[in-house]
């Protein structure tokens, strides 16, 4: 299913297309190889926040001054550079880092979550992060061979590289790395949180994948959808509340649940409501 584009034509099809591919016939168990990330508008790249920023030589830079001036508020035990970018990538900072999920259920929360895209349609990337192995540099890949992952943690990447420029220089070719960051809060345990970067903070992720033995593939979600999957994502307790613990996340979710999708309805067919209507001339 290498760069394929499911659309969606209905609820049951896409419960189908969410789980396909999660067979693990040596385990005998649907332990799914992928992880997926949702987005509002199927026309959005796989773009990190640092490539938005346009100017990848400031990472360094960014995460220096994130580190000082964050010293009082952060455990001493964070002196992995790994674990410090995990750390900023999930505060907001712009980073290398991507932000996926092992759960497709979240990911569906977030190509639905902001009702002011619904007039778009959403997508979900899923990529086999197990097939990535195959391009890691010979020091990473004996670490994961050695543990018997599939996966990197911080700790594991510590090991063979401790900054941001020796990973780059692993190896001539571009390659990306996928890691669970530490469990730094509830909201990095409800959204299954894995982060991916790339050797090279210039090259995208999906560029990246074309031509290569990789599988994965796009879900498109048709704006047509969105509120369905958004009351049925609702009722199976999917939603802000949830995956963003705190009163900002019940905030948001409170919001969207009570909007009044009506007035939207009438809008688009230009009706006003009877109230509205102009009175007849006498």
């Amino acid at each position: 299913m290498n760069g394929k584009d499911i659309v969606i034509e209905n609820w049951a099809h896409l419960q189908e297309v969410l789980y396909s591919d999660s067979w693990n016939e040596q385990l005998h168990r649907y332990r799914s190889a992928y992880v997926y990330r949702g987005l509002e508008d199927s026309n959005y790249k796989l773009t990190s926040t640092l490539n938005r920023l346009g100017e990848s030589h400031l990472e360094k830079h960014l995460l220096r001054n994130f580190r000082k001036y964050s010293h009082k508020q952060i455990s001493s035990e964070y002196k992995s550079v790994w674990n410090w970018l995990a750390l900023a990538q999930h505060h907001g900072l712009p980073t290398r880092m991507l932000d996926w999920t092992y759960s497709p259920y979240v990911a569906l929360h977030f190509s639905t979550a902001d009702f002011t895209k619904y007039h778009k349609d959403g997508v979900i990337w899923a990529v086999n992060y197990v097939d990535t192995k195959n391009y890691l540099p010979d020091q990473l890949a004996r670490i994961i061979e050695e543990e018997g992952s599939h996966i990197f943690t911080a700790e594991m990447l510590e090991r063979a590289v401790s900054n941001l420029p020796e990973l780059s220089n692993l190896k001539k070719d571009d390659f990306p790395i996928f890691f669970e960051p530490p469990s730094i809060d509830d909201r990095i345990v409800n959204q299954y949180a894995v982060f991916s970067m790339m050797s090279n903070p210039n090259i995208l992720i999906s560029d990246w994948l074309k031509g290569r033995a990789v599988s994965y593939f796009r879900i498109i979600i048709p704006a047509a959808m969105k509120w369905e999957i958004r009351d049925k994502l609702d009722q199976s307790n999917i939603n802000e509340r949830v995956l963003f613990p705190g009163l900002d996340g019940l905030a948001k979710w409170l919001k969207r649940h009570y909007r009044d999708v009506r007035l939207e309805m009438r809008e688009k067919k230009g009706s006003p409501d009877e109230d509205e209507k102009p009175s007849e001339s006498v």
